[in-house]
Formats: C-alpha cells, sequence, structure tokens
C-alpha cells in the first residue's frame, strides 16, 4: 500500500511535502480543499476524526495527523537521511525549534493572519468587527515577528538550521519562511538568508512548481 498524503498546497503540508520529496518515497496525494469544507466531511473525518491536515495514511492504514507527528515518524522510519541526529541533545533541539515553528509561528501567530474570524467575539457590529479584526490580525503579525527573532538567535550563518544537514526543523521553518514572503513580514537577515538556502534546494523547487508556485 502506497503513502497516502493528504495535503492542501501552500499550507503547512507543503513542509510534509518536501520531506516526502527528500526521502524519494511513492505517496499518493489527496487534495484537501479547505475553503470547499473538505476537512470536515464524513469521508475525512473518517480518516482524520480532528479535521486537520496534514495527514498521512501509512502502509498498515493508520493515520498520523500532525506535522510534528508525521515529521518525526519520516525522520526515525528513514534514519540513514539524518532528517533528525542520533545525538539525543541536538535531536531534542532539533524538535524544539520544529515545534516553536509549529506551535508558536503557526499556531499563534498566522492563525490570527490567516483565520482571524475565529478570534472574532460573537454579536460584534461591522464597525467593531472591523476593528476587531485590525487589531487580531497585527496582534498575528507581532507574535510571528518575535517568534523570528528569537529563531533569528539561535541560526548559524552557513548550512542548515541546525547545522550542516537538512532536517525536520528546516521544513517547519520553510513552511512558514514562506509565509512571511507571502504576506509582506519581513525575516531577519539569518532567517532570510536560510530561507533563500531552502529555496535554493532542487526539491524545494520541485515542491513549490507542485503546489503551483514560481
Amino acid at each position: 500500500m502506497t503513502l497516502q498524503f493528504h495535503m492542501t498546497p501552500g499550507s503547512c503540508t507543503t513542509g510534509i511535502h518536501i520531506l516526502l520529496e527528500e526521502l524519494e518515497l511513492p505517496f499518493q496525494v489527496n487534495i484537501v480543499n479547505l475553503p470547499a469544507g473538505d476537512h470536515r466531511k464524513p469521508a475525512y473525518l473518517a480518516i482524520n476524526p480532528k479535521g486537520t491536515i496534514p495527514t498521512l495514511v501509512l502502509d498498515d492504514g493508520s493515520a498520523l495527523t500532525s506535522f510534528p507527528s508525521i515529521a518525526y515518524w519520516l525522520a526515525r522510519r528513514h534514519p540513514r537521511k539524518r532528517l533528525l541526529s542520533d545525538d539525543p541533545l541536538l535531536a531534542a533541539h532539533t524538535l524544539e525549534l520544529m515545534d516553536y515553528a509549529v506551535d508558536t509561528v503557526h499556531g499563534q501567530g498566522f492563525t490570527r493572519i490567516f483565520t482571524t474570524e475565529r478570534y472574532l467575539p460573537q454579536g460584534l457590529s461591522t464597525p467593531d468587527t472591523a476593528q476587531w479584526t485590525a487589531a487580531i490580525t497585527a496582534e498575528g503579525r507581532r507574535i510571528v515577528r518575535e517568534a523570528f527573532a528569537v529563531v533569528e538567535a539561535g541560526l548559524p550563518e552557513t548550512g542548515c538550521a541546525m547545522g550542516a544537514d537538512f532536517t525536520i526543523a528546516d521544513a517547519a521553518l520553510f513552511y512558514v519562511f514562506f509565509w512571511a514572503s507571502k504576506t509582506d513580514i519581513a525575516l531577519p537577515p539569518r532567517c532570510q538568508a536560510l530561507f533563500e538556502r531552502l529555496r535554493a534546494r532542487p526539491v524545494v523547487h520541485q515542491v513549490l512548481r507542485e503546489e503551483g508556485y514560481r
């Protein structure tokens, strides 16, 4: 059975898409159209009751339903690719950085920018809705900028986020850096340099092209 990858182009699933291609794994793509509500339809909820993306259905039919769990499984399943170090401390720092990108930059920052309506109180008038929307978006951008400053402080000047090897942390950072580039959020110098190095990787270029970006 081929791996079944449920993804949405340009979303956080881009990071997992990159990992799958880095590993040269055979997989079938199933597009989840979020605006159309595909993630809330019975067929998808039967696979992932949380209604979230990404989802990776494994060879045995079981499913992994979060970015960190999928990234960790891929890294541990294919250790020779060094997506996660054998050194316990370096592996822990890699997981820490990945989680910060997913949970803080994405989960606290970009959700306020992309899904502002989730943070609106009920019963607002139209003028109040506009005010709240602007404030929530501004807070999201503040969270993202401050989080990038934290990431910046720990990045090396060359190579990848954790050193010479491309890791699961780089895959997570890439998609939030990519979002920043699409929402006019300036990246600090080392973040920008890392983003450019990652984007220059042939696999990343291939994934962006497949997902409709140039």
